[in-house]
């Protein structure tokens, strides 16, 4: 059994919703749930805010916080995490908001940098990762990935 099957098993028996807010993965979090046959019992709505004005017009993050920590940061992706439950109310929300590359990086944050929110019943933490100068999919794969072994840990 696959990821996506397991986390969608967990969140039924559960009886949990979970939602996204993705950035540099444009939905393929939410597309690889959809994967599985029972994705409608536990996919409640996702945004795709890959732009700094969609973040603040959907998600509710702040210009503020972007000026001051950059877009690809934790503080973006825990506000993300925020607004999204917010617009949804959905038991599960994960942000995500990083460089895939090959382009936009810097020495600060470099191509393959990834900030996650999870938001868990209003309970909210974030993380860090860089993945590396991979290739954009691999990337951007590799955040998905993250993802749902994260949840699975979290949920199990």
């Amino acid at each position: 059994m696959n990821l996506e099957d397991k986390l969608v098993d967990l969140l039924i028996k559960k009886n949990y919703h979970i939602s996204f807010a993705e950035s540099l993965t444009g939905g393929l979090c939410a597309a690889t749930i959809v994967n599985v046959s029972n994705a409608s019992k536990v996919l409640n709505e996702s945004v795709v805010t890959y732009s700094n004005e969609a973040k603040m017009k959907y998600l509710n993050v702040k210009k503020e916080t972007i000026d001051k920590y950059d877009v690809v940061s934790e503080e973006v992706a825990y506000e993300m995490a925020l607004g999204l439950m917010e617009l949804t109310n959905s038991s599960i929300c994960v942000s995500l908001t990083g460089v895939a590359g090959p382009t936009g990086g810097s020495d600060l944050i470099p191509v393959g940098t990834v900030c996650f929110g999870f938001n868990i019943l209003g309970n909210i933490f974030t993380k860090k990762m860089n993945f590396g100068a991979i290739g954009r999919n691999n990337v951007r794969q590799k955040s998905v990935e993250y993802v749902l072994n994260t949840l699975l840990e979290i949920l199990k």
